[in-house]
């Protein structure tokens, strides 16, 4: 990694309780977390919470030589844990990926570590609700859960402030 990518890596960290979040501090049973990104975009200070797993856990097909190994013909897939990608995550959305691109410096705050995916979504509803994500100009967030949506006029105004 070149000294501009050190950089911006130490400069974009993930903040959590005030101190930059590391690998190592991920508690046990811990399967993600709760965020808010925050970016000054064209003097307009833009939020966006969501969540992000720390660990992604993906099926594979077992080869032919493996299936013709086996015994038991009935499993036919395998799970892989792939490492985190939370790190140089910028968001689902495409203004906050834009402005990452950019190299606009995003704030990413951790708001709440959380043990089940159930709490995860939960917590995630919460503090969009809490914070008033849908009502507010500044949040980036156009829906909550995919059954609560921001005005279509408020979606129309981010779609132009990269253009």
């Amino acid at each position: 990694m070149n000294l501009k990518g050190k950089i911006k890596k130490e400069i974009n960290c993930w903040l959590y309780e005030g101190k930059k979040f590391e690998l190592e501090m991920i508690p046990k049973g811990a399967v993600g977390f709760v965020y808010e990104m925050n970016a000054i975009i064209k003097g307009k200070k833009l939020s966006y919470i969501g969540k992000k797993n720390f660990y992604s856990i993906r099926k594979k097909k077992f080869g032919k030589k493996a299936t013709a190994a086996m015994t038991d013909k009935r499993k036919k897939k395998y799970e892989i844990v792939k490492k985190p990608s939370y790190e140089t995550y910028y968001s689902s959305n495409k203004v906050l990926m834009n402005a990452s691109a950019k190299g606009i410096l995003i704030e990413r705050v951790i708001l709440r570590i959380c043990y089940s995916k159930t709490e995860l979504t939960y917590q995630e509803t919460k503090y969009q609700f809490k914070k008033e994500v849908l009502e507010k100009e500044e949040y980036l967030n156009g829906n909550i859960l995919g059954r609560f949506y921001k005005g279509k006029n408020i979606n129309n105004e981010q779609k132009t402030i990269f253009k």
